[in-house]
C-alpha cells in the first residue's frame, strides 16, 4: 500500500462516525469472538472426543501455528504502515514491528479450517469472519497487504492439516 493510499483509508476511517464504527466491530469483536469460540468448541470436543488423535489435533494445529507465526514475526521484525509513513493508524497502535505475517489473519484461517473440521456451516461463518479480519488489519492501518496474505496462507496451509494427518 502507497502513503497516499494509506493517507487516505486511515483520513476516512478517521472521520466518518459509521465507518469507523463498522471497522471497530469488524477489528476487535469479530477476532475477540472467534478467540473466545475456540476454547469453547476444545471443551466441547474434549467432552465428545475426550483426549483422542482427533481432539489433540485441534489444540495442537492452531496452536503450532500461534507460535511459528509469532516466532516468524520475531525474525522478520517488518515494520508496520504507520511506522513506514509515520501517520498514526486508524486505532492508533504502538506496536513497533513484528508486522510480517499478521497473527491475526493467521489465526483466525487456522481457526476457522478447525470449525470447518467439525461443522460445515459454523466454519463457513468462520471463514466469512477470518476474511473480514484479514481487511480490517489493512483499512486499519496495522499491517500491510503482504502481512495478511501470508498470515492468511499460513492459517489455511496449518488447517488443511486436519484432512491430512
Amino acid at each position: 500500500m502507497t502513503k497516499n493510499r494509506y493517507v487516505k483509508i486511515v483520513r476516512f476511517f478517521s472521520k466518518n462516525y459509521a465507518a469507523n464504527l463498522l471497522l471497530r466491530i469488524i477489528y476487535m469483536v469479530l477476532p475477540l469472538s472467534m478467540f473466545i469460540a475456540y476454547p469453547c468448541m476444545l471443551v466441547i470436543e474434549f467432552f465428545i472426543l475426550g483426549i483422542s488423535k482427533e481432539w489433540l489435533k485441534l489444540l495442537l494445529i492452531p496452536l503450532g501455528t500461534l507460535l511459528l507465526v509469532s516466532l516468524l514475526r520475531v525474525i522478520i521484525n517488518a515494520e508496520r504502515p504507520y511506522e513506514r509513513y509515520g501517520i498514526p493508524s486508524v486505532f492508533r497502535k504502538e506496536t513497533k514491528g513484528k508486522s510480517m505475517p499478521s497473527r491475526h489473519t493467521a489465526s483466525a484461517f487456522v481457526i476457522a479450517l478447525t470449525f470447518f473440521y467439525g461443522n460445515r456451516i459454523v466454519g463457513t461463518v468462520a471463514l466469512v469472519f477470518a476474511l473480514l479480519i484479514e481487511l480490517s488489519r489493512i483499512l486499519a492501518g496495522a499491517h500491510f497487504i503482504r502481512d495478511v496474505v501470508v498470515g492468511a496462507l499460513i492459517g489455511i496451509v496449518a488447517g488443511s492439516l486436519f484432512w491430512i494427518i
